[in-house]
């Protein structure tokens, strides 16, 4: 039995308005994956970049595996993304208009146990925006506690 790993990027859907959502693999060495299936991964302060055609994610921190030997790797490096010829022809297209940035939402591992990342092609949301969000947040919040109450 295989356990799920899901790490998510919780200042995205609060900073962000999200437009697309993709999912994508990942290229990781040994040690970085044994690193993600202990949870030991952090996706907050990383976003994704086009180069020469591939997409990459960046600033993405997997801490070092704790029994890996001198093959270890390092814990902030660029890694590559795996999608479709035609999504990142889509992507590149799409992140090149103003104010488009692609942003990971959540890395976690499927049924057959590979990481994968899912991404999103996302536009920055203004103060006025956040604002409105947290009301809306704080209005649920008290909505739900009377519904408990009865």
């Amino acid at each position: 039995m295989l356990k799920t790993v899901n790490i998510l990027n919780k200042r995205a859907k609060f900073d962000y308005e999200i437009l697309d959502k993709y999912s994508a693999g990942i290229v990781l060495t040994g040690t970085e994956i044994k690193s993600i299936r202990l949870g030991k991964a952090s996706i907050t302060e990383s976003f994704c970049e086009f180069h020469d055609g591939e997409l990459f994610v960046i600033n993405s921190n997997i801490e070092e595996y704790l029994y890996g030997t001198h093959y270890n790797h390092k814990t902030k490096s660029e890694r590559k993304l795996l999608l479709n010829k035609k999504e990142l022809k889509k992507l590149f297209k799409d992140s090149d208009n103003k104010g488009l940035t692609i942003v990971p939402l959540r890395l976690f591992t499927n049924e057959k146990g590979l990481a994968k990342l899912e991404i999103a092609l996302c536009r920055g949301k203004k103060n006025y925006d956040k604002r409105e969000s947290l009301k809306k947040q704080d209005t649920k919040r008290d909505l739900n506690r009377i519904k408990k109450a009865f």
